[in-house]
């Protein structure tokens, strides 16, 4: 699944967004798709949010791509704007900044 536009580099394997977001969806439970609005660089973005709380945030080329790789893996794209962050998310990004 090459959504994302990167190709695989020379001798190695493909890299970047692309694998990185399949590679998070695939191996956690319950994972959802959150659009960001495009940020002052007018670079739009994406955040995977597992079960957990777990999440990672990329650079994406359109919502268009996100919503064919949400429908490919059969995760729930939803749009930050409207529906805000989940609830695990925002909890584990507090658990992580009062670690030592």
């Amino acid at each position: 699944m090459r959504l994302f536009g990167r190709k695989k580099r020379q001798g190695g394997k493909g890299g970047g967004s692309g694998a990185h977001l399949l590679q998070f969806a695939k191996s956690r439970q319950g994972v959802e798709a959150y659009l960001e609005p495009e940020n002052a660089a007018g670079e739009l973005t994406v955040v995977l949010v597992a079960d957990d709380g777990e999440w990672t945030r990329r650079r994406v080329p359109s919502a268009e791509t996100v919503r064919k790789f949400g429908n490919q893996l059969g995760i729930p794209v939803r749009e930050v704007q409207t529906d805000g962050y989940p609830k695990t998310m925002r909890e584990t990004s507090v658990e992580d900044i009062a670690r030592p």
